[in-house]
């Protein structure tokens, strides 16, 4: 078992390990900038070093982090998500030193990163794609030949894109010529590549994710699906688990797609299959080679921790679960409570702050880094909490989600709370009949009015009170 591992990351990723680490008695280290000198993440683990002022630089520096793990001692590098969590020359740089890195290895998150080379696997193993371009563009003139033959829309992609970036559907000829040069230019400065390729857009899907596990014995399991298809600009809002959408016989194939996909390149760790479904069509999206944000709905309803198990398979160790062992109960939501004003074209809305009541109760979890009289800082991504929420009915989770939203207490900022209970109200979200044109298609959500609550009013009396009586 691994005795002492570093967290290259911050915020709520980096608590949830630790306490994953504690569990397991395995020592911690974070990692911190300036901005973070007081954050959740830092007072929680064992230890803490500060990888220098810049906000972004330290987190973003592979051989810093891999240098100080050696310094303190670490056998283990966590890389959560985002940052170097699935940089190949990270996970390489480990091998090299001898530190244990959490997550596949280098020449899979290299193959799957590259979202072609994926595409090329997951052919060769059997799993549907979409239809597309052949390896990267070479240049407009292809593209514009490629698109000709698979019929518009067709989405133009960033081949090492992630995170809703360097992706534009494009509806004509002329929108794609509008397009070209702007996607190579967000994945050169996002990703440090100007690779591109070209998919079919498959319009209206809904967007299904399959968690995967899987060790260094050849054992591979998947964890069912998650149902993220309420999202904004490709950008995940309220994840769900298992899909209400969902026949069983769909279910059963797409988990062993998933398995399928994992098995085909020789996945170790966790890791998720994302796909898109329209009607009883199946295609193969992109493979996130890292625990994914919404994990946690996951773990609500198999009963799974699936951090550990990361911590498990990365010591060696085989699977505690075959696919038989695994099963599901009830479903869960998890909302990502951001820092932005949705009434504002979702601008973020970062600063201090100044009273959190976390919601509670049976099926309740909240997983976060925030506190009263924390500051949110502007350089990293907005999400300040999930709220996560599990009930045994697909009606019950929804009124426990309303309620759980309403039980929250967030002031000095704006959040997405609000809008979210919009789209909980909504019919169409009840009966479970939503696809990824949801948000679009209902911009009559944002028109809610902001009721401050007796609380946020008795709250603002007394600061005022405070400060005319110089308390």
């Amino acid at each position: 078992m691994l005795n002492k591992v570093l967290i290259a990351n911050r915020g709520e990723i980096a608590v949830r390990i630790i306490r994953a680490c504690s569990e397991m008695g395995i020592r911690s280290v974070a990692i911190y900038t300036e901005p973070d000198r007081y954050g959740l993440h830092v007072k929680r683990a064992d230890e803490s070093y500060s990888l220098g002022e810049d906000p972004i630089a330290g987190y973003l520096d592979p051989l810093k982090i891999v240098n100080l793990a050696l310094e303190t001692g670490c056998d283990a590098i966590h890389p959560g998500y985002g940052f170097l969590s699935e940089n190949a020359h990270f996970a390489e740089l480990c091998e090299q030193k001898g530190i244990t890195f959490v997550g596949p290895k280098s020449a899979v998150i290299a193959r799957m990163g590259d979202k072609t080379a994926a595409r090329e696997s997951m052919i060769a193993a059997g799993v549907p794609v979409t239809p597309g371009s052949e390896g990267n563009l070479a240049d407009l003139t292809e593209a514009l030949t490629v698109a000709e033959g698979i019929g518009y829309p067709v989405m133009l992609k960033a081949t090492s894109g992630g995170g809703g970036r360097g992706i534009r559907r494009c509806n004509s000829a002329e929108e794609l010529k509008q397009q070209y040069p702007r996607v190579i230019s967000e994945a050169t400065k996002a990703f440090g590549s100007a690779d591109v390729f070209l998919e079919k857009c498959i319009v209206n899907p809904l967007h299904i994710e399959a968690q995967i596990l899987a060790d260094g014995h050849g054992n591979v399991v998947h964890l069912y699906e998650r149902d993220c298809s309420i999202q904004r600009r490709n950008q995940k809002l309220i994840e769900i688990a298992p899909s209400p959408q969902l026949t069983p016989e769909q279910r059963q194939y797409i988990g062993e797609l998933a398995v399928k996909a994992a098995s085909a390149v020789g996945y170790e760790n966790a890791g998720t299959v994302e796909f898109l479904l329209t009607g009883n069509e199946v295609y193969f999206m992109e493979m996130n080679t890292r625990v994914q944000v919404e994990h946690t709905i996951t773990e609500q309803i198999t009963g799974v921790d699936i951090v550990q198990e990361q911590l498990r398979v990365a010591s060696g160790l085989p699977l505690r679960y075959r696919q038989e062992d695994i099963s599901y109960r009830g479903f869960a939501l998890q909302f990502r409570i951001n820092a932005e004003d949705p009434k504002n074209d979702f601008l973020p809305s970062f600063g201090r702050v100044t009273h959190y009541y976390a919601p509670g109760g049976p099926g309740v979890r909240v997983d976060t880094a925030i506190f009263t009289g924390y500051e949110i800082p502007p350089y990293y991504d907005s999400m300040c909490l999930k709220l996560i929420v599990w009930a045994l009915s697909w009606e019950e989770v929804i009124a426990r989600g309303r309620r759980a939203l309403d039980d929250m207490r967030l002031q000095g900022i704006r959040t997405t709370a609000s809008y979210y209970q919009q789209i909980l109200a909504h019919e169409d979200f009840q009966n479970a009949h939503f696809n990824t044109s949801f948000v679009p298609d209902h911009p009559e959500l944002l028109n809610y009015k902001t009721n401050r609550h007796p609380t946020e009013v008795t709250l603002a009396l007394v600061a005022a009170l405070a400060a005319h009586a110089g308390w």
